[in-house]
């Protein structure tokens, strides 16, 4: 797993911007989901849902607090209480390097929530996002300072744990979490002139005016206006103004985003070269994912959190040569709440009650039962972060349906933060309107439409037990 790299930076869904021919493997030898989602579009939350199964209004993860790790249903937990030997390697991100209060959570204060990984029978982490070059890690016998370039470290440390095993009778579950893409862009040493002489294509939204959209309109995620000296490394020349000088933070940042995920393609690449290598090919179920998506310029921004496509959705690519066919592509939706049931389904364990996702593997195999979910539930908390409002909504398989609420409390208890918005609704027809630039809440047509999406949106909500209000 990638912190932050887009589905629509990866050659295998179609990128216009780059190539990477490594993961490109995992769609070739496997299978490539077109409409996995996450829940919640920033990291923390989204990693807390990817091991429970559940939403962030159950385990307390809502924006950044740590994960309690006394909580038992965790999948790593689970898979090593059934044999497996686990371990995990880069960003955890739920908990080292937070804060430990949890008085936002239901009124629950604990003194302390443990911070250390559970489940795992070694680790080795990043402190809270870690560093590019030189990182910390964090692991059971303490912290050290490594020199290197932190995907290649979290790599060769990957390697040697597989290489290492003693029990090799046992089955293992690793996870390797790179801390690229995540801002700020710095590439290693290898990339750092990849894309020198070249002119990246701007997205086909790049210069969207946010008319109907007074939450977009707020953000604070500008590729112009946004970004800093670090971001981009340096400034601009004084000559440069108006669309040239957009587009030479465009291109400042896109470059270094793109250098940054070659060295998460050529980490894939090592690790499927080693499991086909050892004989364990056949029976090793290998995936590569993000957290969730990102802004590449679309809409003229960085960053995620919005439930809008490019943040919302996430690469999802699947090799299990005993059971899944070459090349397979699907468009039934998954969401980051299944990734826990379908790896406990494939390891023959049965989902915990708990857990508030379902398992794909059925539906990977092609053989999705006839009531497969179309459609979504998310939420997002953290009003004020890069000025994005508060909002939840319901995503199905042709339209979008949002309510942005400004929040009293951010989550450090903070009060009266912007954006200052009046509650209010979007909706979207996505076969028309793919890229999201057409507000169409209040025309007639979609009357009928509108009703029927709310009346799936609250009907979510009374399942999932959010108790999330609107008018």
């Amino acid at each position: 797993m990638s912190d932050d790299h887009a589905a629509h930076a990866i050659s295998a869904y179609g990128s216009r911007i780059n190539k990477t021919p490594e993961i490109d493997r995992l769609a070739e030898e496997g299978v490539r989901l077109t409409n996995c989602h996450c829940t919640n579009a920033i990291c923390t939350p989204s990693r807390a849902t990817i091991l429970t199964g559940q939403y962030g209004h159950i385990t307390g993860v809502r924006e950044w607090q740590p994960l309690d790790n006394r909580r038992p249903v965790q999948l790593q937990k689970i898979l090593k209480s059934a044999g497996y030997n686990t371990s995990i390697f880069g960003k955890w991100h739920l908990g080292h390097g937070f804060t430990d209060n949890v008085d936002q959570i239901d009124n629950n204060k604990p003194e302390s929530v443990p911070a250390d990984p559970e489940g795992f029978d070694y680790y080795s982490i990043l402190p809270s996002h870690g560093r590019y070059h030189n990182p910390d890690f964090l692991t059971p016998e303490g912290s050290s300072t490594i020199e290197g370039y932190v995907s290649d470290i979290i790599t060769n440390q990957a390697l040697e744990w597989l290489d290492n095993r003693t029990e090799t009778d046992k089955p293992f579950f690793i996870c390797v979490h790179h801390k690229a893409p995540h801002r700020i862009w710095e590439p290693g040493e290898h990339y750092k002139h990849l894309y020198e002489d070249e002119e990246i294509p701007q997205p086909e939204t790049f210069n969207d005016d946010y008319a109907g959209r007074p939450a977009a309109a707020a953000a604070k995620m500008r590729i112009m206006g946004n970004l800093n000296e670090n971001d981009v490394k340096g400034v601009p020349p004084p000559e440069l103004e108006g669309a040239e000088l957009k587009n030479w933070y465009y291109q400042r940042y896109i470059k270094d985003y793109l250098r940054c995920v070659a060295s998460v393609d050529a980490s894939v690449g090592k690790l499927l070269d080693y499991i086909d290598e050892s004989g364990l090919r056949e029976n090793t179920i290998i995936i590569y994912t993000s957290d969730q998506g990102f802004f590449l310029g679309d809409h003229g921004w960085y960053d995620k959190r919005f439930i809008y496509e490019h943040a919302v959705r996430m690469p999802f690519l699947m090799r299990y040569p005993k059971e899944i066919e070459q090349g397979t592509v699907t468009d039934k939706l998954l969401t980051n709440l299944d990734f826990a049931p379908t790896l406990l389904d494939y390891a023959g364990i049965e989902t915990p009650a708990e857990m508030q996702g379902i398992s794909g593997r059925a539906m990977i195999n092609g053989n999705a039962p006839k009531d497969w979910q179309d459609s979504f539930y998310y939420r997002y908390w953290d009003h004020g972060g890069h000025n994005v409002c508060a909002h939840y909504g319901l995503r199905t398989m042709t339209h979008k349906l949002i309510y942005f609420h400004p929040s009293e409390f951010n989550w450090q208890g903070h009060k009266d933060l912007e954006p200052h918005l009046e509650p209010y609704w979007e909706l979207y027809d996505l076969e028309k309107d793919p890229n999201e630039l057409n507000n169409v809440y209040d025309s007639p047509e979609y009357a009928s439409v509108q009703a029927e999406l709310k009346l799936e949106l609250e009907s979510k909500q009374r399942y999932y037990g959010d108790k999330a209000l609107h008018n």
